[in-house]
C-alpha cells in the first residue's frame, strides 16, 4: 500500500485504538439540531453538535487536514445567489410581459415576489439561513423605474439606488447581468450578432449603460461587480449563413468592451450556451465562440453547468479554461436532460466542481454564482437548498486529504490514491458541517425549514 499503509494514525484523545479513525463517526449522536439563527441560545442539542464535532476534527486530523482551518477558508467564500429564483424571472420594468429568448419557469407555487422590496425581504431571509457572507446577481429588467418607461439603453445606477443600499446594510456585493431577451428587439431571436444594425447599435447600448451600472455598484459597495454578458441569439432551424452573425457578434463585443472600467470595480464576463429553445440547430454565441472571444482579450469565462451535453463534465473543464484566461465565473445549476436549470443537490457533478476548485487552488480566480430558478416549490427553499449545496460541497472538497493524494500520485502509486479517495467518502463531514452552521449562527440540518414554513405562514401566504 506505500504511502497509505501507516498514514491512518490514531490522533491524540482519539477515540480506542480498535476503532478505525475513518469509520468511528458511526457512533455519532443522532443530527437533531435546531439552532436559532445568529444565536446558540436554545440549541437543545448543542453539546451532542460540539461533541461530533470534537470526534470528526480528530477523525480529520489523523490524515492531515486541520478542519478548523478548513472552516476559516470556507467562511471566506462568497456564493452570489440569483435574483430570478425569487419571481421566476420576471423583473420589474415590464410586469406581466411572457419571458421569451429560451427562458421558461415552471410551475406556480404561491407567493412569488411581485415587488422589489419583497424580493428584497424574500432574499434576506434566504441569506439568513445561509451559513457565511454571500452575494447577490441582478439582472438589468430588475431596476426600479418608478413607473416611468425607461427602455433597456437608458437604465442607469440610479434604477439600481435601493439594490445597492440593501447590500450595503447587509454587507454583501452585488454581481449584474444584461437582460437581452423578453424584449420586442429580441422578438425575432437576435440582438447583439443581428443583421439590422439599428437594433444591434440598441443592444450594444444596454450592455454598454449594464457595464457602468456594473462598476457603480462595485464602486459603491468596495467588491467588484462582475457584469456577464449572455444572449440567446440562434435559428430553430439549419442556417445558411453561420458566419455573418457571429462577426456581427464580435463587432459588437469589441464596442461594449471599449471603454475601460475599473477592475476594481467591474469585471467583463462572457457565457457561452449549447442551445436554447428556439435556438436548437444554431447558437450564435456557442462556447468555442466566447471562450476564444474571452481568451483574445482577456475577459472572463462564464462556465454555466447546464449549458453543456449531458455527458460532459463541467469540473473538467476549469484547469483548462484557467490557463489561459485571468479568472471564472460560475454558474452552478442541474440541468436534467437539458438546461433546465433544476435547484442544486448534492450530487457528484457538484461536488466535482467543488474538488476541482480546491485541487487545483482555483477558489481566488473563481466567481460563484448559481443559475436556476423552480417555481413548482418555496422559493425561499429552493435558494436555500441550493445555497448550502454549493457551500457544503465546498466543506467536503476542503476536508478532503489532496496533499496527499497529489503526493501518491507524483509517486505514481496510483493504487493507494484510489483507496485513500474512496475512504475519504465515509469520512464524517456531517459533522464539520454541522459545526459550521452553528459557528456561523445559522440552523443546523433540516432547521432552517422551520422558519421557512414560518416566513411562508407569516409572508408570502397574504401575497395573491
Amino acid at each position: 500500500m506505500g504511502e497509505l499503509s501507516g498514514q491512518i494514525k490514531v490522533a491524540r484523545n482519539a477515540p480506542p485504538p480498535h476503532t478505525d479513525p475513518w469509520v468511528f463517526w458511526m457512533a455519532f449522536p443522532a443530527r437533531t439540531s435546531r439552532v436559532q439563527p445568529g444565536s446558540l441560545t436554545g440549541v437543545s442539542n448543542l453539546k451532542s453538535i460540539q461533541q461530533s464535532y470534537k470526534l470528526a476534527r480528530e477523525c480529520y486530523a489523523a490524515i492531515g487536514v486541520n478542519t478548523d482551518t478548513v472552516l476559516k477558508q470556507l467562511a471566506r467564500v462568497p456564493v452570489s445567489l440569483h435574483c430570478w429564483q425569487g419571481d421566476d424571472m420576471g423583473g420589474f420594468e415590464n410586469q406581466g410581459g411572457a419571458l421569451t429568448g429560451g427562458i421558461v419557469s415552471t410551475g406556480n407555487y404561491p407567493g412569488k415576489a411581485r415587488t422589489p422590496d419583497e424580493l428584497r425581504a424574500d432574499a434576506s431571509q434566504a441569506l439568513s439561513l445561509i451559513p457565511g457572507r454571500h452575494r447577490f446577481n441582478l439582472h438589468a429588467c430588475y431596476g426600479e423605474f418608478g413607473g416611468r418607461k425607461v427602455d433597456r439603453n437608458e437604465i442607469e445606477p440610479k434604477h439600481f439606488k435601493n439594490w445597492i443600499d440593501w447590500a450595503r446594510s447587509l454587507g454583501i456585493g452585488l454581481d449584474f447581468n444584461p437582460t437581452c431577451f423578453s424584449h420586442p428587439k429580441s422578438a425575432d431571436g437576435f440582438t447583439l450578432s443581428h443583421r439590422d444594425i439599428a437594433i444591434r447599435r440598441f443592444w450594444v447600448e444596454h450592455c454598454q449603460a449594464s457595464r457602468q451600472i456594473g462598476a457603480a455598484m462595485g464602486r459603491s459597495l468596495g467588491s467588484p461587480t462582475v457584469t456577464n454578458v449572455w444572449i440567446p441569439d440562434g435559428m430553430k432551424d439549419s442556417p445558411a449563413d453561420r458566419r455573418g452573425p457571429r462577426e456581427r457578434l464580435e463587432e459588437s463585443l469589441d464596442a461594449i468592451f471599449k471603454k475601460h472600467l475599473n477592475p476594481k470595480h467591474n469585471l467583463d464576463a462572457v457565457e457561452g450556451k449549447l442551445f436554447g429553445i428556439g435556438a436548437e440547430s444554431y447558437t450564435v454565441g456557442m462556447h468555442e465562440f466566447f471562450l476564444g472571444y474571452a481568451v483574445k482579450n482577456q475577459k472572463l469565462v462564464c462556465l454555466d453547468a447546464g449549458h453543456y451535453h449531458p455527458t460532459e463534465n463541467m469540473a473538467d473543464k476549469i484547469s483548462s479554461v484557467l490557463c489561459f484566461v485571468p479568472e471564472i465565473l460560475l454558474h452552478v445549476s442541474r440541468g436534467v436532460r437539458w438546461d433546465s436549470d433544476h435547484v442544486v443537490t448534492l450530487t457528484d457533478e457538484l461536488n466535482g466542481i467543488a474538488q476541482e476548485l480546491v485541487r487545483g487552488e482555483y477558489l481566488e480566480r473563481t466567481h460563484i454564482g448559481l443559475d436556476f430558478f423552480d417555481a413548482s416549490i418555496n422559493r425561499i427553499a429552493a435558494w436555500v437548498i441550493g445555497t448550502r449545496n454549493m457551500i457544503r460541497a465546498l466543506c467536503i472538497a476542503m476536508l478532503d486529504p489532496h496533499g496527499r493524494y497529489k503526493k501518491l500520485e507524483r509517486k505514481g502509486d496510483y493504487t493507494s490514491r484510489l483507496a485513500l479517495m474512496e475512504e475519504a467518502k465515509t469520512l464524517p463531514f456531517g459533522a464539520v458541517w454541522d459545526y459550521y452552521c452553528l459557528k456561523q449562527g445559522v440552523p443546523v440540518g433540516e432547521a432552517w425549514l422551520a422558519e421557512i414554513k414560518g416566513y411562508e405562514k407569516r409572508v408570502l401566504s397574504k401575497r395573491s
